[in-house]
């Protein structure tokens, strides 16, 4: 799985915005059916985001689709309307059940076969909206193979706001739990890199900072966001700082100077450090390496 520090949601009925929106930086952009697009306009908009699909890929863009959930009536003619090869991820609204995403995997299986793709071929990520998805977060996630990320909402209004109860606020005390219960839940099921959509202010770009500080404190590894202004802060804010990679290659180098001399815990920088402190510094490394990074 390959790390994603930053998702931008994209309207797929707006060609042009579609076409301009690689240049701002995002490592994945979500190309939406779903909620940005008017209800008149959605099947239209499918053959204008396979179209761009294809476009953005070949110029080096990851993409993603967010197609309309179950309940709409929408979601095999907006899959069976954008599926092709160039596609990263499916993203479906809505999950709350393991029988939710096993429909999911009977649909694209179906429409895999139709489209002379290889079965297994399109993944899907997690979204998590409402108290019953996040409750069933990790059964989910295990159920399915084609699941290869988890992304928590958990912003002001919209459906979580709704589901959840909570009060939304820019400390973000209120939602706490249900961020660290999604990074617990997707560890604990083999995802590594959990992404969350808590910041919606487009003006308040310091608190976006703030806020996306706090995610990656609690595990996260990137945010959607919703405006292209936000993008280059939090791809800032999830990206390893160069004393945070010349802190970590010390850190390694102290524990093989260590081994030299017998021993496994030696101090460094004041602390205390031993393997698994080795360990979660490779892994920070690798991090760092993989997108895009010099950590030699």
């Amino acid at each position: 799985m390959k790390p994603v520090r930053s998702l931008l949601f994209v309207p797929g009925n707006k060609p042009a915005w579609m076409e301009k929106a690689i240049k701002y930086g995002a490592d994945i952009l979500i190309l939406d059916l779903e909620d940005s697009v008017p209800d008149g306009e959605k099947a239209a908009a499918r053959p204008l985001v396979k179209a761009a699909l294809k476009d953005l890929t070949g110029k080096g863009q990851t993409c993603n689709v967010r197609v309309n959930g179950f309940a709409t009536g929408l979601t095999l003619d907006d899959l069976d309307g954008v599926l092709c090869p160039e596609i990263n991820s499916i993203a479906l609204p809505k999950v709350e059940t393991v029988d939710d995403m096993k429909a999911l995997d009977t649909l694209l299986t179906h429409l895999e076969k139709k489209h002379g793709l290889d079965v297994g071929t399109i993944k899907t990520g997690l979204g998590i909206e409402s108290a019953k998805g996040l409750r069933n977060a990790y059964d989910i996630v295990t159920s399915c193979p084609r699941v290869t990320g988890l992304s928590l909402a958990c912003g002001p209004g919209g459906d979580a706001s709704r589901s959840m109860g909570y009060i939304w606020s820019k400390a973000g005390t209120e939602t706490l739990y249900l961020r660290s219960k999604a990074v617990l839940d997707a560890r604990a099921a083999g995802i590594p890199y959990p992404t969350v959509s808590s910041w919606w202010d487009i003006k308040d770009l310091e608190g976006l900072k703030l806020d996306a500080r706090f995610n990656r404190s609690l595990g996260f590894r990137g945010m959607t966001v919703m405006h292209p202004t936000h993008v280059p802060i939090v791809n800032e804010v999830f990206t390893p700082s160069a004393e945070e990679i010349v802190f970590y290659k010390g850190l390694i180098e102290a524990i093989e100077e260590g081994e030299k001399k017998g021993t496994a815990a030696v101090v460094y920088q004041g602390d205390m450090v031993d393997y698994a402190m080795a360990r979660t510094a490779r892994e920070m490394l690798a991090f760092a390496e993989s997108i895009g990074l010099n950590v030699e």
